[in-house]
């Protein structure tokens, strides 16, 4: 198998502060022999420097100059590694509660949250807030961590009492695969090797649960969605005539002979061929990123979508959104703003506020006048013109938006339509 065959899982961590987080993912990098000698070397040299006795595995991953000083994760840390079985990308993201926004944008593309719990500590508001989030931004998979298990001299009934806690709260949470595994990050135990020290416990090192969770049909492959990106038209004597559309499927499956409907022109046509690097396909589905021709000519741009004729996305230019807002400055209604959806722009109007939530009891916030920095909260926002979406719940790509400052062009806010 080559390497770019390799499935990809794309995971974020997720807890409370000092629950291990960093450390943890330096554990997985070490273990698993994805880190060069001369990083280890700085790593130790660190380490020294700061009067440890121990090698400080988190310094992998936490690189800013005050994340060091403090000991804390700020931003969010992206680290790539493989295995003969699957490439990974790691979003490390920030336990502090004013980091909300960037702990978002970590795990927006992930396919599974590592959720950290300390042994000592059990179920704190972060591990709500966070377990919370997750589900929010519908992650399928989720693994339990009960770290620093050797500081409760790996007691098998502080686990139990952990899980069962977890179990009561996430009943609420409707994330469908949970998993849980005892581990103590700081001397690897079930990391990538199993434990001498919980021979009571008999599932799965979290390495292995990594490599084989199934995630093949995380993605939405009935509703057939593919947003254009570009058109492209070779000036050349051979290919006058062709007119390709190449962008990334974001739901279903598509094949040459395929009955089709361009939004939001309404137009149909057959898929006549579907290609990827330059090579004829005899079919593509999300994720994959390919070009489509199709045997009518028809005036497609930037921002269309190509779907399946009987299987239309909505079409509105009002949209209910739950947002995180992730501006220092606070939105109000009747604000103008930029919405990027999938390869659509829009021009919008925030019309109204409805309500902000609480994340540490999961109640509603009535009766709001603005939206702060970190906030979760559900708008209505209306577009100058008509977008092609689905639930965020039904599909993650074709669900979500971006809102941008019409002025400043800065990213302030990230949506999931309802």
């Amino acid at each position: 198998m080559k390497y770019q065959d390799i499935e990809l899982l794309r995971f974020t961590t997720a807890g409370s502060v000092d629950d291990g987080k960093s450390t943890l993912i330096g554990r997985l990098l070490y273990d698993s022999k994805s880190i060069f000698q001369d990083q280890l070397d700085a790593v130790e040299a660190s380490s020294k420097s700061k009067g440890f006795d121990y090698v400080d595995l988190s310094l992998l991953t936490d690189g800013l100059k005050s994340e060091r000083e403090q000991g804390i994760t700020i931003d969010v840390a992206y680290r790539y590694f493989a295995t003969p079985k699957r490439k990974f990308i790691i979003a490390d993201t920030p336990g502090h509660i004013q980091y909300t926004r960037n702990m978002v944008t970590g795990a927006s593309t992930a396919n599974l949250a590592i959720i950290l719990i300390d042994a000592r500590k059990g179920m704190l508001e972060q591990t709500h807030r966070h377990a919370f989030i997750a589900s929010l931004l519908r992650i399928p998979h989720a693994i339990v961590c009960v770290n620093k298990m050797d500081l409760v001299d790996y007691s098998e009934d502080v686990y139990n009492g952990i899980v069962s806690d977890f179990k009561a709260f996430s009943s609420k949470l409707g994330i469908s695969d949970i998993q849980f595994i005892p581990i103590s990050a700081l001397n690897g135990d079930n990391v990538v090797n199993r434990s001498e020290n919980m021979d009571w416990y008999g599932g799965s090192t979290l390495m292995y649960h990594l490599e084989t969770v199934h995630i093949s049909s995380d993605h939405n492959l009935v509703d057939c969605r593919f947003p254009i990106q570009s058109v492209i038209r070779p000036h050349t004597l051979d290919n006058q005539d062709y007119r390709g559309f190449a962008g990334r499927i974001d739901g279903g499956v598509f094949k040459p002979g395929d009955k089709v409907k361009s939004l939001p022109s309404g137009f149909v046509s057959t898929i006549k061929t579907i290609e990827l690097n330059g090579e004829q396909i005899s079919e593509a589905f999300a994720p994959m990123s390919v070009t489509m021709t199709l045997e009518d000519e028809i005036d497609n741009s930037r921002g269309d979508m190509i779907v399946r004729e009987n299987n239309v996305p909505l079409v509105s230019q009002d949209l209910e959104v739950l947002v995180t807002w992730m501006s220092t400055k606070p939105i109000q209604a009747r604000t103008k703003v930029v919405i990027k959806h999938t390869t659509n722009e829009s021009i919008g109007m925030v019309k109204e506020l409805k309500y902000k939530i609480d994340i540490n009891t999961l109640h509603r916030i009535e009766g709001i006048d603005k939206v702060e920095m970190n906030d979760i909260a559900r708008l209505s926002i209306r577009t100058a013109k008509p977008l092609f979406y689905d639930a965020y719940k039904k599909n993650r790509q074709t669900g979500s938006i971006i809102i941008i400052d019409e002025q400043t062009n800065e990213t302030i806010g990230a949506g999931m339509i309802i």
